[in-house]
C-alpha cells in the first residue's frame, strides 16, 4: 500500500506540473512611464548640430532626431512621436549616440547665440587717402571762399 501511495503521489505532481507548462505564464512585472512634455504644436527649433535640433526656451531638454522627439530628464530619457505626444521612457542604449553625447543640463532654456553681425566696413589705405585728400580739399575750398569773400568786401582797407 504505501508503494501504492507513492506512486499516486507521484502521478498527481505530475499532472499539476503538466497543467502548469500548459498555462499561460503570467509576464514579468513591466513599468511603463510616460509624461507629457507640455510643447506647442509647433515648437521653435534650433539646429545645435547636423541632424540634432533642441526646443528653444523650454524647461526640459527636449531634441528631435530623426523626426522623433527626446526629452531628457535627469538620468531618464523619453520618447516621443511628436511635439503633443505622450513621451514613453526609453533605455539609454535606444536613445541616438548624438544625443546621448550632448552635455546634460546644457539645453535647457536654451538660447541660440546671436547671428554674427556683418563686419564694420573699415576703409582700406587707399580709400583713407581719398577721403583725407577729398577733406583737405573742401577745408582749403572753405578757406579760400572766406578769403575771397573778405577780399571783395574789403579793398585795401576801404569799402567799396
Amino acid at each position: 500500500m504505501p508503494r501504492m501511495r507513492l506512486t499516486r503521489l507521484a502521478l498527481a505532481a505530475l499532472a499539476t506540473l503538466a497543467t502548469l507548462a500548459v498555462l499561460p505564464r503570467p509576464a514579468a512585472a513591466q513599468v511603463q512611464v510616460n509624461i507629457r512634455i507640455g510643447l506647442p504644436p509647433l515648437p521653435a527649433l534650433v539646429v545645435v548640430q547636423p541632424g540634432v535640433q533642441v526646443v528653444q526656451d523650454f524647461d526640459d531638454e527636449v531634441f528631435v532626431h530623426g523626426g522623433v522627439y527626446y526629452a531628457r530628464r535627469g538620468e531618464y530619457w523619453y520618447r516621443g512621436r511628436g511635439p503633443q505626444a505622450e513621451f514613453v521612457r526609453v533605455e539609454t542604449h535606444l536613445v541616438p549616440e548624438p544625443l546621448r553625447r550632448l552635455p546634460p543640463g546644457h539645453y535647457r532654456r536654451y538660447h541660440p547665440p546671436p547671428p554674427p553681425r556683418a563686419a564694420e566696413h573699415k576703409p582700406d589705405k587707399k580709400e583713407e587717402k581719398a577721403q583725407r585728400k577729398e577733406e583737405d580739399r573742401e577745408r582749403k575750398e572753405r578757406e579760400h571762399g572766406q578769403d575771397g569773400k573778405h577780399d571783395h568786401d574789403h579793398h585795401d582797407g576801404r569799402e567799396r
